[in-house]
């Protein structure tokens, strides 16, 4: 199609080759060749041609139509009803319904049913019309793209296929693309198509003549990779994630691209990735399925006993009454017992709570805004309020009893800073006084950057050649990307914190990192420029947790340059360099010590011809379609070898702010605090000290690192003892799980262990194992629980959690958008639980309660009057009261107390956390609390009913005329019960408002109001028979008798109520009931502030990568930013410096150096020799 405003969007398409039935099977070994007379297809989804070929287009291929909404027009009135008459409550009263036309059964008005069933089937289906109008997506206009087209994208596009990049509006065919709705990451990414697609431009005839083979894996939900092979012109070329524009990126920077649409539709990666959500479900709501189906249970026993008093009933005296209520032909007693059994379940029906459901929604509907609306949990520094995602789980924050949680950027801040370093056996780093290096030598210096030991920057500027060379290497040996906007103004874009940071180092210190092309370097060293052919980039991953690059010096010198994990690196070490390594290895245990990330630098020289050969090597296996990986590990393993050590990096990660004082309270809530974590035991141990979920005082600490199943066996057996021994009087141990603990034979082991400590750190756990724990907690020890996470690691674990958290920090969104609730910052979780949830869970504990409180209490006096109208299934009460009763008269009363109910406010909530335990332990509602609530329902019905029956019989009123007819004590006994059940709402009550105090007496205004108009002389004029209790209000309520009952009554119902609570608090008070008189009579301190403990230790702290896939193959295959370096100065002078910048990349989104002014002023520094342990002495270097 031509270009313009009217085509955009069209795909490409121009079939030219017909390929053969023998042709087609020679390339899909084992395809089934399909009936062209029925349509079949099955498609191969391994192998994608560029053009479709003509039989395709009768073969109906899969289209890019992907459906995200549950209903359309047609089906939605069908659709919702079906799914809400799937709960049971529904279904009950769609059954009423049906009961209710049958004129033998019903003696309740059709109306009674409807009026809440349709309110509450309307309200759920508004809700769920929303959502699901919320969760359509766009761009319908793709809908028909099939695989093999091509398609053009321009500037701000969704992609909306998986595609291969084909060629692109930029230099060397980069494109620029935004993968939040991916990763959450809002930081660009770049993408560049091969030399041999992107030769074709945006030439429409060349691309469509365009005629090759692509062979890739089938579709997956792996985000971070791709594998295939390209095939064009005999030649093969391979294919992985940077060459793809995944469906769900947005195109930025870029005029125009060209991309070959690989999948499409629900087999996209992003599609793949969208598989149904676990529904996370409270354990109110699961007792709740509990005690409904006990409701129904009772609710039969009831109608039973009342149905077998009928049968009686009509065998003893129904023939005394023959003479005006006529039995028609055949009506036994028994078939009159069945009617009336069928008649109680109608009558009784108000037992089931319809209206529960609804009201429960709006409930945590509002506790839900609370957490959206509170100020105090909101991030000025990132502009990030919290947010509830999730309105179905408030409660549950209530009653959490463990807590996992992830290091690395959710209790540090993932912000780097370079601490220390050794160097040749010799440690830098240590602050002795207040004065900062002055790095004025250096315009091209990061003014930000802090470091007070001067002995090394005079160690760089003697040309000492061992701290040369190390800052040689931090200057290479990384994938950091460069932009130079102005003459000294640098903006480095990292792959994480850590590679930030020490560029930034080796900056300030003489070696500038200025650009980078695909196979060079280019730096400042001490003031002079040079160039490095970049020859290779042995990129960091998970497995080999090491980076190195392969470099050609000006001078012809090859060299291998390499940073990693200690332990990695010793490994592959120089026999020569054993006394340096224990020389390091003291420097790293203090360094550990102070809970510092490390890494370990060591360089070699390569054989220019032994290296060309493994070059040729690497290029076979990288273009190999099966195995690739594990090939390219097994090169890179080979020329890592006999390396000499320089040194080792010790980089800060600080903690978050709050962070230990979060913890100290959460512990007092006695809530268990497991940290998961992929760092080594050194880096944990230390955090957990620093964070105080580690104390001094824990003095014994338990460590399982077997290297072996039967190892980790061995350990859980021999500990468990000695723990269980002293579990009574020393509760608090240390923990440590590193490998096989969760394989079968070791978790139960392993679970019983790690719920005998205090304090659970498990190290070197990968995603899938922290999700892992976190179900062996749930399935075996029933518990409540939370993660809290800021990384794609994290999502497995948050989504396995009862509730999980995600924190918007350095690792992009992907947590976030897993999580039911999100904040910036970890010490917002106390407010989070210790608020928020004891709140919610108190409030929806009290609406449960009550709820049943004054239904059960409705319901049973209908049983009581069983007895006393022959079992004839008349209603105690009007009808009209009957349908209002909690719809308006008692629906905004409990709504008021279960959104602004709190017993203490939030202050007190932090002085007391204690008060968080009575949650953990259900203590608020049980089965125990709901059987209480149904005695006291059933006292109350009885004081309800029989008070006014004895209050009325035999009773005349002022003027000697009998009061004693049905329509008044009807009127007397439903105004008994909203008297009694508004007064006991007023005892729940602990936190009085306005809008409370209106919901009350206006319910009971209200009722008055109504209720004298429906009884009223026009009411019943207009519709008699809806409306038979003509003047009944104004002739009973003018009683003072009347007046009296409803009194007596209602100090009857509370009594018992009042004289519990009152011997209950005098004699055995609770946390709450302490703290609630507190509270009345004073003002809560400001909570203590516990101070940070810093410890040495013996071991090393974890190394300084990120986990994931580094960027290596970015940089080589030349995607660098697009701008043209400017003309480079040395930069080396006395003058003062520009401002320069750091914008990281990806995980290192917030890295920031510390940000402080340089002082001018430099100490005397002795000068000292660096020569201990002489290791290098090439020139070159």
């Amino acid at each position: 199609y031509p270009e313009g405003p009217q085509n955009e969007g069209k795909h490409l398409f121009k079939p030219l080759n017909v390929i053969t039935q023998h042709a087609f099977l020679s390339y899909h070994p084992g395809y089934i060749w399909p009936d062209f007379h029925n349509m079949s297809y099955k498609r191969c989804p391994g192998c994608v041609l560029f053009h479709r070929w003509l039989f395709m287009a009768r073969l109906c291929p899969p289209t890019n139509a992907i459906k995200t909404s549950k209903y359309n027009p047609f089906t939605f009135l069908p659709l919702n009803l079906f799914e809400q008459f799937q709960r049971i409550a529904n279904a009950y009263f769609l059954f009423l319904l049906v009961l209710q036309v049958i004129p033998q059964i019903s003696s309740l008005s059709w109306f009674t049913t409807v009026v809440p069933l349709v309110l509450v089937l309307t309200v759920t289906a508004a809700k769920d019309a929303t959502d699901d109008i919320v969760s359509k997506l766009r761009g319908e206009k793709w809908m028909n793209v099939q695989v093999g087209d091509i398609i053009k994208l321009e500037n701000n596009q969704f992609v909306t296929a998986d595609l291969m990049l084909l060629s692109s509006s930029e230099p060397l065919n980069l494109v620029y693309i935004e993968t939040a709705e991916l990763d959450g990451e809002t930081n660009l990414k770049v993408r560049q198509a091969l030399t041999v697609t992107g030769d074709l431009g945006e030439d429409v005839e060349k691309l469509a003549d365009f005629n090759g083979e692509v062979r890739c894996e089938p579709p997956n939900n792996r985000l971070d990779r791709f594998m295939g092979t390209l095939t064009y012109a005999g030649q093969k070329y391979p294919l992985d994630n940077e060459k793809v524009l995944l469906r769900g990126c947005t195109l930025r920077n870029t005029q125009w691209c060209f991309g070959l649409v690989l999948f499409g539709g629900p087999e996209t990666k992003l599609m793949q990735n969208c598989g149904k959500t676990t529904f996370k479900r409270t354990s109110i709501d699961r007792l709740m399925n509990v005690l409904v189906l006990c409701i129904f249970g009772f609710l039969a026993f009831m109608c039973t006993v009342l149905a077998i008093g009928n049968c009686f009933w009509e065998l003893n005296e129904g023939s005394n009454f023959t003479a005006f209520l006529p039995r028609q032909d055949g009506n036994e007693a028994t078939f009159s017992a069945f009617l009336a059994f069928w008649s109680y379940v109608i009558i009784l029906n108000t037992v089931v709570p319809i209206s529960l459901y609804v009201s429960v929604e709006i409930i945590r509907l509002g506790n839900s805004f609370y957490i959206d609306w509170d100020g105090k949990m909101y991030h000025a520094a990132n502009d990030t309020p919290a947010e509830a995602r999730t309105t179905t789980l408030n409660e549950e924050l209530g009653q959490i009893q463990y807590v996992f949680s992830d290091k690395t950027g959710t209790l540090t801040q993932n912000i780097m800073t370079f601490n220390k370093c050794s160097v040749n056996g010799k440690s830098y780093g240590e602050v002795t006084d207040s004065y900062k290096v002055d790095f004025s030598f250096n315009s091209l210096a990061d003014p930000r950057f802090v470091f007070h030991d001067h002995s090394l920057v005079e160690a760089v500027k003697l040309e000492n050649p061992e701290v040369h060379a190390f800052f040689r290497l931090l200057a290479l040996c990384h994938t950091v990307m460069a932009e130079e906007k102005r003459e000294g103004e640098l903006f480095y874009l990292a792959q994480s914190p850590d590679e930030g940071a020490l560029v930034t180092a080796a900056r300030n210190f003489g070696f500038v990192f200025r650009s980078r092309t695909p196979d060079s370097v280019s730096i400042v060293e001490m003031g002079r420029q040079r160039s490095y052919e970049l020859l290779a980039i042995l990129d960091f991953n998970n497995v080999r947790k090491r980076m190195s690059v392969i470099v050609r010096s000006p001078e012809g010198k090859l060299s291998l340059y390499c940073k990693g994990a200690d332990t990695i690196i010793y490994e592959r070490l120089h026999r020569s360099c054993s006394k340096l390594m224990d020389v390091t290895t003291e420097h790293l245990n203090e360094f550990a010590g102070e809970g510092l990330r490390t890494l370990a630098l060591a360089y070699k020289d390569l054989d220019e011809e032994y290296f060309n050969g493994w070059k040729r090597r690497h290029h076979e296996v990288s273009t190999s379609l099966d195995g690739r990986e594990g090939k390219l590990d097994e090169l890179y393993e080979e020329i890592e070898k006999d390396l000499l050590l320089l040194g080792a990096t010790a980089v800060e990660d600080k903690l978050q702010d709050g962070v230990p004082q979060t913890i100290e309270l959460l512990s007092k809530a006695h809530i268990k605090i497991w940290v998961l974590t992929g760092d080594k035991q050194e880096t944990a141990e230390n955090i957990g000290y620093s964070c105080n979920l580690l104390r001094e005082e824990m003095n014994e600490v338990f460590v399982v690192s077997g290297n072996s199943p039967e190892d980790v066996r061995q350990e859980l057996r021999s500990e468990v003892s000695p723990i269980g021994k002293c579990f009574p009087s020393h509760p608090i141990h240390f923990f440590v799980l590193i490998a096989y603990a969760l394989e079968r034979g070791s978790e139960l082991a392993f679970l019983r262990l790690a719920c005998l400590c205090k304090a659970v750190i498990c190290c070197r756990v990968t995603p899938l194992q922290k999700a892992q724990v976190v179900e062996l907690v749930k399935k075996h020890k029933q518990a409540v629980t939370l993660a809290i996470g800021d990384g794609a690691n994290d999502v497995s674990m948050i989504k396995a959690a009862h509730i999980g958290v995600g924190i918007s920090g350095q690792e992009g969104m992907q947590a976030v958008l897993s999580s039911d609730y999100s904040f910036a910052q970890f010490r917002f979780l106390q407010r989070l639980l210790l608020v928020h949830g004891r709140w919610s869970y108190l409030r929806m504990c009290k609406f449960l309660r009550y709820f049943f409180y004054k239904n059960f209490t409705f319901t049973f006096v209908h049983f009581w009057y069983a007895f006393f109208c022959g079992f004839s299934a008349q209603t105690v009460y009007d009808e009209w009261f009957i349908t209002l009763y909690n719809l308006v008269y008692t629906a905004l009363p409990v709504l008021g107390m279960s959104l602004f109910d709190q017993d203490v406010n939030d202050a007190w909530s932090f002085q007391h956390p204690q008060l968080y335990v009575p949650g953990q332990l259900n203590l608020y509602f049980s089965k125990k609390a709901f059987f209480k609530c149904a005695l006291h329902s059933c006292y109350s019905s009885l004081v309800l009913f029989f008070i006014p029956y004895a209050a009325v019989h035999d009773t005349v009123r002022d003027d000697g005329k009998d009061v004693a007819d049905y329509q008044s004590f009807a009127l007397l006994t439903q105004t008994c019960l909203l008297f009694a059940v508004t007064i006991q709402l007023g005892f729940e009550m602990s936190y009085w408002t306005a809008v409370n105090t209106f919901f009350v007496l206006g319910s009971l205004a209200m009722y008055f109001a109504v209720t004298f108009t429906m009884y009223s002389d026009g009411m019943f004029l207009t519709l008699p028979s809806a409306f038979p209790f003509i003047g009944t209000g104004r002739n009973s309520l003018n009683q003072p008798n009347i007046w009296l009952t409803i009194l007596l009554t209602s100090i009857l119902c509370v009594l018992p109520v009042v004289t519990y609570r009152f011997l209950f608090i005098q004699l055995c008070p609770t946390i709450n009931d302490k703290v609630q008189v507190r509270q009345a009579k004073a003002t809560p301190p400001p909570p203590p502030r516990r101070t940070r403990i810093r410890r040495t230790s013996s071991r090393r702290s974890g190394y300084a990568f990120s986990h994931a896939q580094g960027y290596g193959d970015l940089v080589t295959s030349g995607r660098f930013l697009r701008r043209p370096a400017l003309p480079r100065s040395s930069g080396f002078s006395h003058a003062g410096r520009t401002t320069t910048s750091f914008s990281p990349m990806g995980r290192s989104a917030g890295y920031s150096p510390t940000g402080r002014p340089q002082n001018a002023k430099v100490s005397d520094v002795e000068v000292t020799s660096l020569q201990m342990y002489k290791t290098i002495r090439d020139p070159a270097l």
